[in-house]
């Protein structure tokens, strides 16, 4: 998706002077002549257009040469599968451009020095979309990841999490189950509640009726996703089947139906989201919809590479996510 921002090129066009002419404008360089200065403010005028404080910086050469990537600060971060896949592929794609990286991790409280670095990458909106804001009002060239934001004018790359919902209850459907629980993120998080309407959107077109008993929201802990896993298998009518919004919430739901002296997937299907690796290791080997977090971080980078060289379209990205087939779920009469 790409819309039309005016830019220095459409202000130097509509005024039929060079580039540089405008920049020396937007600078107040006092070189250029009253005629074209007339010219171009005018134009200015008439497109309504508003100079980045990052190009003007730019052109004269006071801008760092360094991004910042801005993570939502939650527990247990530096252990967590997510976060450090979006770091090895930030950290990979600015070491190939030959950019510093600063690492930022932030809550609702906190606040950034925004002129201090020449780009800044989101990692998710979470309680923090001030900052955005502000980022974008220093002129600031932003991208945000793992969110597309509809209602700002800020670049994105983000995962289909309502698809990589819909393909996973599609395929428990297609396995007959038709009693199929949802473990839920933390719904604050656009990834979360996307996995929980391409659930309740699966379930609808194969004609299923959503149970609400079937649905446990939770904030991604482990310790709620056992919790969860707990009431529903304590329910009268128990699920055949759980989709966990996160493949280390689907881990717990597998230690949890061991440890009941039930099996995976003799007794129930679980199936997770994410593709992190100890899924390969549990009790089963996790039936799970792989998301590129990688490819999605590196793409938020040459993303703001390219804003960063004067790019002035807007886009938002939207990259596929993909069934992996394992050994957690089973066919069911």
């Amino acid at each position: 998706m790409e819309n039309k921002r005016v830019s220095i090129h459409d202000v130097a066009a509509a005024a039929g002077v060079s580039i540089t002419t405008v920049s020396r404008v937007l600078n107040k360089v006092p070189t250029v002549s009253e005629a074209n200065r007339s010219k171009v403010e005018e134009v200015i005028r008439q497109l309504k257009f508003v100079p980045s404080p990052y190009a003007q910086a730019l052109a004269r050469g006071s801008v760092s040469n360094t991004v910042a990537f801005i993570i939502p600060r939650y527990e247990g971060i530096f252990y967590s599968f997510y976060a450090l896949e979006l770091i090895r592929g930030v950290g990979t794609l600015c070491d190939v451009f030959k950019t510093d990286l600063l690492l930022h991790l932030t809550d609702s409280r906190s606040d950034f020095n925004y002129r201090s670095v020449s780009g800044i990458i989101f990692a998710d909106i979470i309680g923090n979309r001030f900052q955005v804001e502000a980022a974008l009002k220093a002129g600031v060239p932003t991208v945000v990841i793992n969110n597309l934001v509809e209602d700002l004018e800020v670049d994105c790359v983000a995962v289909d999490n309502l698809k990589g919902a819909k393909d996973a209850v599609n395929y428990l459907v297609g396995l007959g189950h038709k009693k199929i629980a949802h473990i839920s993120g933390d719904l604050i998080s656009q990834s979360a509640a996307l996995r929980l309407e391409g659930y309740r959107q699966a379930l609808a077109e194969a004609g299923i009726s959503e149970e609400p008993e079937y649905i446990v929201k939770t904030d991604y802990s482990r310790g709620e996703a056992r919790q969860a896993t707990d009431s529903l298998l304590a329910l009268k009518n128990p699920p055949t089947a759980i989709f966990a919004a996160s493949d280390s919430m689907a881990l717990e739901v597998l230690n949890v139906v061991r440890e009941k002296g039930k099996s995976v997937p003799g007794d129930i299907s679980v199936i997770g989201f994410d593709d992190n690796p100890s899924g390969l290791y549990g009790s089963v080997a996790l039936t799970t919809v792989r998301q590129p977090l990688t490819k999605m971080a590196e793409e938020g980078v040459r993303e703001l590479h390219e804003l960063m060289g004067g790019r002035t379209e807007l886009r938002r990205i939207k990259l596929p996510p993909e069934l992996v087939i394992r050994d957690s779920c089973r066919q069911i009469n």
